[in-house]
């Protein structure tokens, strides 16, 4: 996972709140077992409307997508934020996240970051007025800049540590590589072990 401090792209209204999972993602596409290549899946439902905001040509390649309040809500499917990621978009701000989806979003390198709905309202007013705008997301500060306006954003503590540092669950236990190594070299013969896969 990379680290993340600072970067601007493309900001991408999106005026719907009580997005789902299964809005995110429908569940036929599912039955996928790669990590990867979920763009076409992201939003297929609402693609299918030509005024959708992602089939206008100046959001296609969006990085910032600002939602409606109880974004990611429903299932707690990953595939939600593969979806997000693999399209492009880095980051997503609402007034409020479903909590699993917001778990799974820092796991995954993607931030979720809480702004008030009335600063929603105000950024997609920017957007309207500047289609194509970018916006500049700052971790370290929590700072969300569109234009002239700039505001402060929440995010867990931890997760804010975890993207900065870019540590993913594996980089996290990759930490103590050298006290698991100890361990194991010392392990003592009575004690399960695992085999090394077939091939290999």
């Amino acid at each position: 996972m990379e680290k993340i401090e600072k970067f601007s792209g493309v900001a991408v209204p999106l005026k719907r709140s009580n997005v789902d999972t299964d809005q995110i993602i429908p569940a036929v596409y599912l039955k996928r077992i790669t990590k990867t290549g979920f763009e076409d899946a992201l939003f297929a439902s609402w693609k299918a409307e030509p005024d959708f905001v992602l089939n206008q040509p100046v959001f296609a390649n969006g990085q910032v997508l600002i939602a409606g309040p109880d974004f990611g809500t429903g299932s707690s499917r990953e595939h939600a934020v593969w979806a997000l990621r693999d399209w492009g978009f880095k980051a997503v701000f609402s007034a409020k996240f479903a909590d699993i989806f917001r778990g799974n979003s820092g796991k995954q390198g993607f931030i979720t970051g809480v702004i008030t709905e009335d600063e929603t309202k105000a950024l997609w007013d920017l957007i309207d007025a500047q289609p194509g705008i970018e916006a500049t997301v700052d971790l370290p500060n929590q700072r969300l800049s569109l234009g002239e306006m700039t505001i402060s954003f929440e995010i867990d503590p931890y997760t804010k540590w975890r993207l900065m540092e870019g540590l993913d669950d594996i980089g996290l236990t990759l930490r103590d590589e050298p006290a698991i190594t100890a361990f194991e070299s010392n392990r003592e013969s009575w004690r399960p072990q695992t085999l090394p896969a077939k091939g290999i």
